[in-house]
C-alpha cells in the first residue's frame, strides 16, 4: 500500500508544466499561474467575464447537450499522466501579488490556498475528459467534496514561490477523484505543505442531471496501487456516511462517553437531572460559537455563475479558525481539513448563513465544524448547502468543551471522529 502521498512518488516526465492539446497551456518551458488556470477554466466552458451575459452563456452552453455520452463505454479511457497539471503561484518573484494572499500575521490566507485547490482540481478533471474534436466542454464539472486536506507544514511564507501539482487518481461513472500536492520554495529546493483530494462530478452543460466521464486507465504496478486507493477512499467515504450519527445511534462506547459527560456536570448537591454545573476549565458547548453572514454577489461567481465554491470554503475557514482563535485565546493553526461536502449549488444573490462550532477539544487541539446554510428573504426558507470540518492546533493546551443537550452531544461524538480521523492520518 502506499503512503497518502504516493502520487508524488509516481514521476511523469514533462515536456512543458503542462499539455492540454493545442488549446491548452501550450507555452514550452513555462509553468502556468493561477491566473492563466482559471482562464483556462473559462475557456473550456465558454464562461464570460460580464455578468451581463449570463443569460445568454446558459443558452449557448445548452447546445451541447448534443455532445454528451450516452453511456461511459462510448468514451476512450485516458492514463494518469493525461490529466497531470503544474502549476505556480508567484508570491516570491511577483511581489504585486502578495497583498492578496497576506494576512495580518504576516503568513499566507489559508483560504486563498482553497480557492486554488479548487480552481486546480476542475482543471484537472476537465484536462482528463478534453476531448480534442470539440472547443468547449459539453461537461459541467462542479466539487462535489473535498475528502481531505493534510498538512506537511505550518507555516507558509508569503514572499516565496508555491508550485501545485496534481492528476486524476480515481474515476467512477460520474465521478472524479482529484489528488494534488502543494510545495514551497526555501533554501534553495521545494519543500512539502499539503496533500489534497477532492472529488468532482461532472453533470450536462445545463448542471440539471448527471453525465459520463472518460474511464481511467492505470497503467504499471504504480498506478494500479493508487487507483487501488482511490477505491478504498469511495469505500470509506460510503461506510462513514452509512454509520452517520443523523442516521444511526451512536456505538456503545460513545453513548458511556457521553453519559459519563453528563454525570460529570451534574450537582451532587441535589438530586436532580436538571442540575448542571460547569466541570473546571470547560466551556458549555453553547457559548463556543461564531455566526457570520455573506451577501453572495455575482464577483464571487464560478465558470457556471453559481457562487464559486472555493469562496464558500474561505468563508468557512476564515469564520472556523476565527471562532478557534477566540475560544483558546491565542492564534490557531491549521492541521488538516476534511470532509467538506457540496450538498446544494449556492445562487447569485443568496444571503449565505455561515454558524462555526467548536464541537470537540483535545489537548492543544480545536475541532470546528461549520454549517453553511442560504436564507431565502421572501419565503424565509433555510437550506442547508454545506458543511465544513477543521482541525486547528493551538499554542497551548484549551480548554474542554462540554455538551448539555442530545443533540449537542451528538456533534461532539460527530467532532470526535473528526479528529480521531486526522490524528490518525497525521501518524
Amino acid at each position: 500500500m502506499l503512503c497518502p502521498r504516493s502520487f508524488i512518488l509516481y514521476r511523469v516526465v514533462l515536456k512543458s508544466a503542462v499539455s492540454f492539446t493545442s488549446r491548452k497551456f501550450s507555452c514550452v518551458g513555462k509553468v502556468p499561474d493561477m491566473t492563466e488556470v482559471r482562464n483556462r477554466l473559462r475557456e473550456i466552458v465558454g464562461a464570460s467575464t460580464n455578468w451581463q451575459d449570463h443569460q445568454q452563456v446558459l443558452v449557448e452552453r445548452a447546445s451541447l447537450s448534443q455532445y454528451l455520452a450516452r453511456s461511459q463505454d462510448e468514451l476512450p479511457a485516458k492514463k494518469m499522466k493525461d490529466s497531470m497539471i503544474e502549476a505556480h503561484l508567484p508570491l516570491g518573484s511577483q511581489p504585486v501579488l502578495r497583498e492578496k494572499y497576506l494576512n495580518s500575521h504576516n503568513s499566507v490566507r489559508f483560504g486563498r490556498i482553497l480557492e486554488d485547490l479548487d480552481c486546480l482540481g476542475v482543471l484537472i478533471c476537465y484536462s482528463h475528459t478534453w476531448n480534442e474534436e470539440l472547443q468547449r466542454s459539453p461537461l459541467s464539472i462542479v466539487t462535489a467534496l473535498v475528502d481531505k486536506i493534510d498538512m506537511r507544514q505550518n507555516i507558509i511564507y508569503p514572499d516565496c514561490d508555491i508550485k501545485f501539482k496534481g492528476h486524476v487518481t480515481w474515476v467512477g461513472k460520474t465521478s472524479i477523484e482529484a489528488t494534488m500536492h502543494m510545495s514551497q520554495y526555501q533554501d534553495g529546493a521545494y519543500a512539502d505543505v499539503l496533500d489534497a483530494t477532492f472529488v468532482m462530478v461532472a453533470r450536462d452543460p445545463e448542471n440539471k442531471r448527471a453525465a459520463f466521464v472518460n474511464p481511467l486507465k492505470p497503467e504499471g504496478p504504480e498506478e494500479v496501487a493508487i487507483f487501488h486507493q482511490g477505491e478504498i477512499n469511495k469505500k470509506r467515504r460510503v461506510e462513514l456516511s452509512t454509520a452517520s450519527l443523523l442516521k444511526v445511534a451512536p456505538t456503545a462506547e460513545e453513548r458511556t462517553l457521553i453519559h459519563n459527560l453528563f454525570l460529570n456536570t451534574l450537582d451532587t448537591r441535589r438530586v436532580s437531572f436538571r442540575s448542571r454545573i460547569l466541570p473546571p476549565n470547560s466551556v458549555w458547548m453553547e457559548d463556543a460559537k461564531l455566526k457570520g453572514l455573506e451577501i453572495c454577489h455575482p464577483e464571487e461567481r464560478n465558470i457556471f455563475n453559481r457562487i464559486f465554491g472555493g469562496f464558500l470554503m474561505r468563508k468557512a475557514y476564515e469564520l472556523g479558525r476565527a471562532n478557534a482563535c477566540a475560544f483558546a485565546g491565542c492564534r490557531p493553526t491549521v492541521v488538516a481539513v476534511d470532509d467538506i461536502l457540496f450538498r446544494k449549488p449556492v445562487e447569485i444573490g443568496s444571503l449565505l448563513l455561515l454558524s462555526s462550532q467548536v464541537c470537540y477539544t483535545e489537548g492543544m487541539y480545536v475541532q470546528v465544524r461549520v454549517h453553511t446554510e442560504v436564507l431565502d428573504p421572501l419565503t424565509r426558507e433555510h437550506n442547508t448547502t454545506n458543511v465544513f470540518h477543521f482541525t486547528f492546533r493551538l499554542e497551548k493546551d484549551v480548554p474542554a468543551v462540554v455538551p448539555q443537550s442530545y443533540g449537542e452531544s451528538m456533534l461532539y461524538l460527530d467532532g470526535k471522529r473528526h479528529f480521531d480521523k486526522t490524528m490518525r492520518n497525521q501518524c
